[in-house]
Order: structure tokens, then sequence, then C-alpha cells
């Protein structure tokens, strides 16, 4: 393996001496790098089995840390949340706009210009798309830990640079930079989280990300909500300045995490590997040799001469798992997720005071985070295709329903009824598209090629959502479309194209190991008929 040496340096050479003491216990062929397949397959198949048979509050007794680290990890979204909803709120904030914008004399307000509303909410996707091009390569070569250190200590930089701007381009420079580190977060999360835990805990762990999503837009809604009423530059400084709380804490746990086992196997780090997996649940309960013959299973199936390289993403069935990660990813923005991002902007447009509209965009962002500890238990019982099919049809309904409310005039109860559908437009999405998409995206690649698919993934969310927060910037804008609530028209019909499109190609992934969604996918089995094929625990083609 070529790149097994590049990557020793990263890490401790007293880990592998303390791990040495488990290769005396378990099966010796399971930590010997020069076994074949056959030596640890016995082994492999006893601790695929025992994932399989695990219930889920049983797996999170066996694997606490696992959960626990997986918790830390996701809490770096909050970082890229926070801004997202920032920035949308800053827009609707009176100090910022009397500062920054033009006056209306539609409205008698200043507003800020559209131009300038989608650069500064397009800057951060810039820079993130750039992010998680960079993060695949890194992570591959560094791992999940490093990577991801290296972009919290960028961040904390990045953020002096929009704390002390006083200009609009400034800020929009400030975002892009901002942006780098977010990628890197955004495409290793779902990643780590997904390869740490158990099979039964896969679906908690990586919606855990759009809690966290939720976590993020909470704490803006708060911070502008207590702040919108103050006319000078603090109403728009100290929400910056708060984002410097999250990352050196953070910074801290991570370097304290254990890097992901795959990761280690995947570069032949075997003990390594072990020693991380006995960090990850209770040593009583666990055999960490015998998860560690799992893994080399399953990689073998994916062994290749090459490195891994973002051309293999568009390859044979890797193109199928690449098409379905970066089509789940950019649909959330095709299904009316843009409401939610610009929730505060919208309950404005939609005819409501600028109180009420901050009172509604805080409590959306609250119920949104209930709602997705809901689809937790929705996701882990019912299946991934099932939640993100109902929930993305609800949705199609709904923002129908929200063009239809805006199309019957100028009233009082139509302003009601658009504020309401809004608000339930984007509490819904986080019961059903937008967490069953995070479990999806974390287990549909190559563990092979899991750090560059969920980077490109991204890296499609990023490039449709660009044109489509210029778009959706127009459509609300009183000095653009001025559409209000009849922007549900366009989001519909998007919807239901991703909806059509996911009942085709989306297959349900619940309850299987990896080496199962291998399999499956090379037997290139149609989506919809992945429940009825059967794949014996003998099974390696």
């Amino acid at each position: 393996m070529s790149d097994t040496v590049d990557s020793k340096t990263f890490g401790g050479a007293a880990e592998v001496e303390a791990e040495k003491a488990y290769s005396h216990v378990e099966h010796a062929p399971n930590l010997d790098e020069t076994a074949k397949v056959a030596d640890y397959k016995a082994d492999a198949i006893e601790a695929e089995n025992v994932e399989h048979n695990m219930g889920v509050l049983e797996a999170v007794r066996a694997y606490p840390m696992a959960s626990f680290w997986a918790f830390i990890m996701s809490f770096t979204i909050i970082m890229e949340s926070y801004d997202v909803f920032l920035i949308g709120n800053f827009i609707a904030l009176p100090a910022f706009a009397n500062k920054y914008g033009v006056y209306d004399p539609g409205t008698d307000k200043y507003v800020i210009e559209p131009k300038w509303q989608s650069a500064l909410q397009v800057s951060g996707q810039l820079g993130a798309l750039i992010g998680v091009f960079l993060a695949g390569p890194l992570t591959s070569r560094i791992g999940y830990r490093w990577a991801t250190l290296t972009g919290l200590m960028l961040l904390n930089a990045f953020i002096f640079i929009f704390y002390f701007g006083d200009s609009l381009p400034v800020y929009f420079v400030a975002q892009l930079l901002e942006g780098l580190p977010w990628g890197i977060f955004i495409a290793n999360a779902p990643a780590y989280c997904s390869e740490i835990v158990p099979i039964k805990l896969r679906a908690p762990a990586t919606q855990m990300l759009q809690m966290f999503w939720a976590i993020g837009s909470i704490i803006v809604g708060a911070v502008t909500y207590r702040y919108n009423s103050r006319l000078d530059d603090a109403a728009f400084r100290i929400p910056i300045a708060i984002q410097w709380m999250f990352p050196t804490p953070l910074a801290i746990l991570i370097f304290c995490a254990p890097e992901s086992p795959w990761w280690l196997v995947r570069k032949g780090r075997l003990e390594e590997a072990a020693h991380s997996i006995g960090r990850l649940g209770r040593k009583s309960t666990m055999k960490p040799g015998e998860s560690v013959a799992m893994m080399r299973r399953v990689i073998e199936l994916e062994t290749s001469n090459k490195p891994p390289s973002h051309v293999e993403l568009f390859k044979g069935t890797d193109l199928y798992r690449t098409l379905i990660v970066c089509g789940v990813y950019l649909a959330q923005n095709l299904t009316g997720n843009l409401i939610a991002n610009q929730a505060v902007y919208f309950f404005e447009q939609a005819g409501v005071s600028v109180n009420t509209a901050f009172a509604l965009g805080l409590i959306t962002s609250a119920l949104q985070m209930i709602f997705v500890m809901l689809s937790w238990i929705l996701t882990t019982y019912l299946g991934r295709r099932t939640i993100y099919l109902w929930g993305s049809a609800f949705n199609v309904v709904l923002l129908v329903a929200l063009g239809i409310a805006a199309s019957c005039g100028l009233s009082n109860a139509a302003s009601l009824a658009q504020a309401s559908l809004g608000l339930i437009i984007s509490v819904l999405f986080t019961l059903g598209p937008a967490p069953a998409s995070w479990v999806i995206i974390g287990e549909t690649s190559a563990i092979r090629l899991r750090p560059l698919t969920t980077g490109m993934g991204r890296a499609a969310y990023y490039i449709v959502e660009i044109p489509c927060i210029f778009l959706g910037s127009y459509m609300l804008n009183p000095t653009g479309g001025n559409l209000g609530g009849k922007c549900g028209y366009v989001w519909g019909a998007t919807g239901l194209l991703c909806l059509i499109t996911a009942y085709f190609f989306l297959p349900e992934m619940k309850g299987l190991s990896y080496r199962e969604i291998d399999i499956l996918f090379k037997r290139r089995i149609p989506a919809r008929k992945w429940k009825e094929e059967v794949v014996d625990v003998q099974d390696d083609e």
C-alpha cells in the first residue's frame, strides 16, 4: 500500500505499543498484514453477525464512546449552520440594513440590494465548495482527526477578518475564507460518524448532523432576536464574535478523539485500528481483533493498486454510488430548504412584523431540533428510502399549498397562511428528507473512496445552492421578483422532480453491513429490489 508510509507520522508509537496486548489475546491473523482473507474470514463473519444481532439500545450500551465521539464530530456542523443562518438574519436585521443597504421607497425602509444579498449568502458556499475538494485528498492522507483540527485552527483565524470588517466586500471575502474549513467539516463529519458506530447506530449518529444544524440556527435566532432592536454596530458585531465560542474547545476534544478504525485499516495500521476500536466501546464486551477482521474483509473487496482519486468516483458501480450521494445532497436545495435557511426574511416578506419574524424564526429552529430527534426513531425502524420518499412527497404538497396561499391576494389571513406554511415546511423538512439524507450520504460510498465521495456530494450541493440562492433572493426581495410565498410553485416543481428520481434510483440500506452494501452495488440490483435480495454471510462477491 503506497500511501501507508505517508501517514505513519500521524500516529503515536505509544498507541502501537499499547495495542500489542490485543494481538496476544485475539487471533493473530486478524492483525497480521500478510494474512489472507481465508485466515481471518471466520472472525470477520462473527463480528458482522454480532453487529446485525444488536438492538439499538444494546449498541448504545456496547459502544458508549462511539456515540460520544460521533456527537463531538457532528458538533463541527454548528459553525457552518450558525454562519449560514447569521448571514440570512443579517439581511433582515435593521441595524445591518441601515448601515449597508439602500433606501426602498416602496417599503420606506433600508434594504440590502439583491446582488449583495446573494453575494453574501453565496460567499461562504463558494469557500466551502473549494474546501470539500481539499477535504477528500487531505483526509485520505492524514486522517479525519488531523484534517478536522486543521479546519478548526483556520476558522479561528478567519473569524478575525469577519469581525473587524466594515464593508460588504470585506464580509464577502471573510465568508469565502470561512467556507474553506466548513467544507472540511461537512465532508468529514458524516463519513467519520458512520465509520465509528455499529450498524444499528449509523442512522442516529449521522442524523445528529441535522440536529446540530438546527442548534446552530437556534443560537443565531436567539442572539439576533436579542439584538434586532439595537440600531448600532453591536447588533451584528456581537453575533459575529460568538463564533469564537466553538473552534478551540472542539479542537481540544477532536485532538483526544480516536481516529476512524476504517481509515487506519485502509492504511494498513492494524494494531492502531484495534486500539481505536477498543476506545469506542466497552472492552469487557468487545473483541477488537474480530472487528478489524471484518473491516479488512470489506476493504479487500475494494482493493486497488492505485491510490484513491476523484476519477474513480465516475467509473463502474462507484459512478452510481457517487450519483446517489450527489443527488441526495443537491436535492436539499431543490425541495424548499432555502425557505428554512431564509426563514426570518421569508416571514417578513409574507407580511409579518420584524419582531414576529425573528420570533417565528427562533420557533422554527427549536421545532426543527425536536423533529430531528423524532426522525431518529423513524429512520432507524422504517428505513431511509421510506422516510425520504414519503417526506419528500409531503414536502411537495405543502410547497404547492404555499404557492396557492400566496395567490389569494393581500390580506391578513393570506399572510398568516403563508407564514404558517413556511414554518411547517421548514419543520417537516427536518423530520423526513433532511435527516434521512445524512444517513444515505454516510452509508452509500465505498469505504476506500468515502472521503472523496462525501466531498464530491457536498460540492454538488454547493454548485446547485449557489444559483438557487441568487434565485431565492430575487424571488423574495421586494425590489426583485417580489413573489413571496409564490416561490412555493417553483420549489414544488423541482421537489417533484427530485422525488421521482429518488423513487427509481434510491435503494434501502437499512440494517445492511458495508460488505452487503458493496456486494449489492456490484450485483447491480435495481434500487426498488434491494429488500428482496439476500446476501449470504459467506459471500465476498
